[in-house]
């Protein structure tokens, strides 16, 4: 897609090419001139890019850092596999056409019944049986059964009311035909993720040392004192693998939760003649499911009954071909396939296993991963700092092995530690691996293995979260990009209304009807032509309990309040049914924005039913029937009254619904099936017969929400299918347009004037668009895209299957839980489960929260990583001893990966969020504000841990002890101050740009856990593991020293946070050196072959 890419109103900073001024086409940004870690949507990258980046990053661990991204090769295994399953599919289909057409029998073969089939319990008919015929779409072998109602008869259930319903027929029907669910990869094990720990590079290097170190150390010390050093180093990397291994398995466990929540959808069947909603995983064979617009099949089965009824196979076929069903010629419905058009009922034959898309699912059951563009970059940070530690760790080594082998490395009592010709061979190879060790301890802190990971980390955090909040996250990336959102586009009904609609205006016979199921003002005939039309022209239903109970009434919010009105009138939804047949039916499009019925009464009249949007019908419209049930010709001041009524309706906030009909000669109405398929039903010369009006309330938070997002930096926009003047007041009364002076266009415009714009006007009044109403699905793709190229990062919220385009087009798609299809849940990243657009809101705070967390650990473990680094290279270069030893070093690297990871990902969303711009996509990951701060902080630490290094033992007055245990002292205190240098920074880190950094502390219980376990296993490793990490007791008033070091660092970062930053970021200085020198180079060698 070509997307020129003009100035944005959200732009943080030139470099943000997706808000920039530049032209250049977005993909072609990203696949050229852009560094392999710079992927800003994974939604449809490309796989050539994804695999660049795995190879450009360093990693010590793939098996871990890659197993939340998606697994090219399964990926590759996964279409193959999904490939030949279809092809079986196809193969199948062919071979009863062939079969079929070499005996003259159009979709019928010779069907073979199974020899013995294994019937169970008093059903008529067996699994194979049943497989059989669906597998291979065998007419004849449906013929022999009796066709549909046969079948039904077999499964003891009934067409219309379905199966009895109760615990015991259910219970005997998964018995002999299966549930509707498929075998499941069995997750990995603890043990799995235990193994997958262990594979890191440089753990199995310091193992191997550790190894070396024991042997050697119990050859020449005895096994009594021999073990410590070597064994030391094992339990610490054994302790680092538990703690991984037990942090990687719960993650797991999360996202398998989420996982299997995604495949939950909700399916309505017909149990005992009423209308229920029921788990996929529930259906049975026997089951009656009613089909409309973007449902999924649920399950194989067979037409009951179906109007224009078109089903998408390319699920299953791999061929977008849309196929129309119909009860006797192509009755076969495959499971997984959608509907494309049209609406009616289907008998489960088939569940779970029996059918090809269980077979599929059960091959590829297994989540493949995704990336999100955060860890692509913070893969980039850990390569790039993995780089700098590496080379850190290498000069270490050679200095510290140079020093060693030379004789200036001395010992406590300041004696060398290798003379050559005296020192014992073993002495010196267990220097060497000391030094050894301690290099690659180095890189293990250096290269932050865990920077990538604290994504999936706090992703999954959230995602949980998200649950509570009503959002099911069905795309990873998608719940980061929430936060770099600018732009909303929102449906009107049930999203920014309660999808609770009642009739409270109507329009008959040339008056208004008040109240409006007054019948005593309504001619008989037209009362009982409304209820004609009504009854017959919907998708919902009506249940009356046998015994008498309230009525239960069953669809789309719309038709529940028309159905309700006609229930007023007098209606009997049940004789209305039966009082006529539907002959051909053209459900309700979002294009044309009407639906219609042609029925045949018992006297053989026609009778063409229209319901639709109130000033579309009207047009249709040349006569209505007056108050003396008189059929009188619509003259203009009458349709100009009932425009006006319209108008005024749509005012009040009303849905404007008209209902119209006309008589067909039966001479005209087609006489063969296939002409029936093909029938136009007529739409001009209407007879009005009432225009009603809806109100659906806004929800009652709404307001708030917009504004929260206006703060927020985030513009709100409404895209209706509704009337402009319902869609205006609605957005007056949510506070999308703030006065009636916005109400002008192009703020406010209708689909058909923005369509009919060219390109280049659509991007100019793209941003502009506060509300668009009569908008088709393909108007709200063409604002998307117009959004898109004017740099925005667009959220869509979409329930209708026309909306998956726009769904999938958008930066996050946002599809409903309560009236959104099958189809445009698919196409969406997150389901909003409860419909309200105030949970919107609620996963834009989660968005942002995600890259603030990430940053706060970003911010964290970058001040660790300084701090490590410097303090062991200064003390290396100058003395030829590291204070922070291999075991040491693997504490704090447990406490800045794994636990720091804990605490900082997972801190909730905060006010503070919503009170600043959105984050651009292309914004540096570290800000000069996190800059100011980590700087502050290392350097603090740096100053102070080298000072006690090189001046401890006289400021600490340890002159009067011996060598080695002052030594010991000095470096325990260095060890313990440091670790509390780190776990007071923690809180610093919580909020880098706010000065109470205590706030809402106490109400983050895993925080809170997190750091009180650091302080026990740090008391616990200074009194009690002194042998292993190479220190001693310290007396209390070594404690309070250590605690105090940890404390300033509080008061320092406030009086930090007072040091004013600039806003362009330090990086841009940099790259602008360098592109300066670039092109002065460029100059001269110009210069140079010009003077050649």
């Amino acid at each position: 897609m070509n997307e020129d890419y003009k100035s944005s109103p959200y732009r943080r900073h030139r470099n943000d090419l997706e808000a920039g001024n530049s032209t250049r086409d977005y993909d072609l940004d990203d696949d050229e001139g852009s560094g392999p870690f710079d992927i800003v949507r994974t939604k449809s990258a490309p796989v050539d890019r994804l695999r660049r980046w795995r190879q450009a990053a360093l990693v010590l661990n793939a098996s871990r850092r890659f197993r939340y991204t998606l697994d090219l090769k399964k990926e590759e295994e996964r279409k193959q596999l999904v490939a030949k399953i279809r092809m079986h599919a196809q193969v199948i289909r062919a071979a009863v056409l062939f079969q079929a057409a070499g005996q003259g029998q159009t979709g019928q073969g010779s069907a073979k019944l199974p020899s013995t089939p294994n019937r169970i319990g008093d059903f008529g008919i067996s699994s194979e049986e049943l497989v059989a015929m669906s597998r291979e779409h065998d007419l004849s072998l449906l013929q022999q059964f009796g066709g549909v109602n046969g079948v039904a008869q077999k499964l003891n259930c009934n067409v219309e009311k379905g199966v009895p319903g109760d615990e015991t027929d259910l219970i005997e029907r998964k018995k002999a035909f299966g549930s509707n669910t498929y075998p499941r990869k069995k997750g990995r094990s603890f043990w799995r993720f235990v193994w997958e720990a262990c594979r890191d590079t440089t753990l199995i290097i310091l193992m191997v040392a550790a190894a070396a170190s024991l042997a050697l150390g119990i050859k020449t010390e005895g096994i009594k004192e021999g073990w410590y050093d070597g064994g030391s180093i094992a339990l610490a990397v054994l302790i680092v693998i538990i703690f991984t291994a037990v942090s990687d398995y719960k993650q797991s466990l999360q996202f398998q939760n989420l996982n299997e929540e995604k495949q939950n959808i909700q399916m309505e069947v017909v149990r005992n003649g009423r209308r229920i909603k029921i788990s996929i995983f529930e259906i049975v064979v026997g089951d009656v499911v009613p089909l409309k617009i973007g449902d999924q099949v649920p399950a194989d089965g067979l037409v009951i009954s179906g109007h224009s009824l078109s089903i998408d196979e390319s699920s299953m076929t791999g061929e977008s071909k849309i196929v129309h069903k119909d009860s006797t010629k192509a009755p076969f419905l495959m499971s997984g396939c959608k509907v494309a058009d049209g609406y009616g009922s289907m008998l489960v034959t088939s569940v779970g296993i029996n059918t090809e898309w269980g077979l599929l699912m059960a091959s590829i059951s297994e989540d493949n991963g995704e990336e999100t563009p955060l860890q692509v970059r913070l893969n980039g940070v850990a390569t790039f700092i993995g780089i700098v530690g590496l080379a850190v760790a290498v000069a270490v080594l050679i200095i510290l092995v140079a020093r060693f082998f030379t004789g200036h490395t001395t010992d406590p009592q300041g004696r060398p530690q290798f003379v050559a010709g005296q020192t014992k061979v073993g002495d010196a190879i267990d220097g060497f691996i000391k030094i050894f060790t301690v290099a690659v301890t180095i890189v293990v802190v250096a290269v932050p293995e865990g920077l990538p990971l604290a994504v999936t980390l706090t992703l999954a955090y959230s995602m949980r979260k998200m649950m509570a909040d009503k959002a099911l996250v069905r795309r990873l990336s998608a719940c980061e990009t929430m936060g770099s959102a600018t732009t909303i586009c929102s449906d009107k009904t049930g999203t920014l209304t309660l999808n609770q609609m009642t009739v409270v205006e109507a329009y008959a016979c040339g008056k208004k009807i008040d109240p409006p199921d007054n019948k005593s003002l309504v001619p008989s005939r037209v009362i009982s032509l409304l209820i004609e039309g009504i009854a017959q022209n919907t998708t919902g239903s009506v249940y009356a309990s046998e015994d008498g109970g309230a009525l239960e009434i069953s669809g789309s919010p719309t038709e529940k309040a028309i159905l309700q009105w006609g229930l007023n009138l007098g209606m009997d939804f049940k004789t209305a049914r039966t009082n006529s047949d539907i002959i051909h039916a053209f459900p309700f499009n979002s294009e044309k924005k009407r639906g219609g019925v042609a029925v045949k009464l018992s006297d053989s009249e026609v009778h063409v039913h229209w319901k639709g949007a109130a000033e579309i019908v009207l047009a249709s419209c040349t006569s209505y029937i007056d108050s003396d049930d008189k059929v009188v010709q619509m003259d203009d001041d009458k349709l100009l009254y009932f425009k006006k009524a319209i108008e005024d309706m749509a005012a009040g906030s009303l849905r404007c619904v008209a209902i119209a009909y006309r008589m067909c000669e039966v001479e005209k109405l087609p006489t063969t099936d296939e002409e029936l398929e093909n029938w136009q039903l007529p739409e001009g010369d209407l007879i009005l017969l009432a225009i009603v009006g809806i109100k659906d309330p806004c929800r009652p938070n709404v307001r708030d929400a917009v504004q929260l997002c206006i703060n927020a930096g985030v513009k709100v926009r409404m895209v209706t299918g509704d009337n402009l003047q319902t869609a205006k007041a609605i957005a007056l009364e949510c506070g999308i347009l703030r006065s009636m002076d916005d109400a002008t266009e192009p703020n406010l415009i209708e689909g058909k004037s923005f369509r009919n714009l060219t390109e280049a006007q659509r991007l100019e009044v793209a941003d502009k668009i506060s509300v668009m109403g009569r908008s088709s699905p393909n108007d709200k793709l063409l604002l998307v895209q117009a959004l898109r190229k004017r740099g925005h990062v667009v959220a869509v919220t979409g329930d209708g299957t026309n909306d998956a385009p726009a769904l999938h087009e958008a930066d996050i798609g946002l599809a409903m839980g309560i009236q959104g299809t099958e189809v445009a849940k698919e196409s969406s990243d997150i389901i909003i489960l409860d419909d309200n657009f105030s949970s919107v809101v609620k996963v834009v705070r989660w968005g942002r929260s995600v890259y603030a967390n990430i940053q706060k650990f970003i911010q964290f473990q970058l001040t660790v990583n300084v701090a490590a680094l410097i303090i062991n290279v200064v003390a290396a270069i100058s003395s030829g001893n590291v204070p922070l030893n291999a075991v040491q070093l693997l504490w704090v690297n447990l406490i800045m990966d794994t636990l720091g990871a804990l605490a900082l990902a997972t801190e909730p969303p905060t006010d503070h969020l919503m009170s600043r711009p959105p984050v651009g996509r292309r914004e540096p990951l570290i800000t000069n504000i996190m800059w100011r701060n980590l700087l502050i902080q290392a350097l603090y630490q740096v100053t102070v841990l080298l000072v006690l290094n090189f001046r401890g033992r006289k400021i600490l007055n340890l002159e009067t002890d011996t060598s080695d245990h002052a030594f010991k002292v000095k470096n325990t205190l260095i060890f313990n101050a440091f670790v509390f240098c780190q776990i007071f920074n923690e809180f610093n880190a919580r909020k880098p740009d706010e000065l109470n950094v205590w706030k809402g502390v106490t109400r983050n219980h895993l925080f809170m856990g997190i750091v009180g376990l650091e302080v026990v296993l740090q008391v616990i490793i200074i009194f009690f593991l002194g042998k292993f990490t190479t220190t001693v007791r310290l007396s209390w008033k070594l404690w309070l020293v250590s605690i105090v070091i940890g404390f300033i660092s509080w008061p320092l970062a406030m009086v930090g946070k007072l040091i004013p930053v600039p806003e362009r970021p330090f990086g841009e200085y940099f790259t602008k050196k360098i592109r300066r020198n670039k092109e002065s180079s460029g100059k001269e060698n110009a210069a140079m072959e010009e003077g050649g």
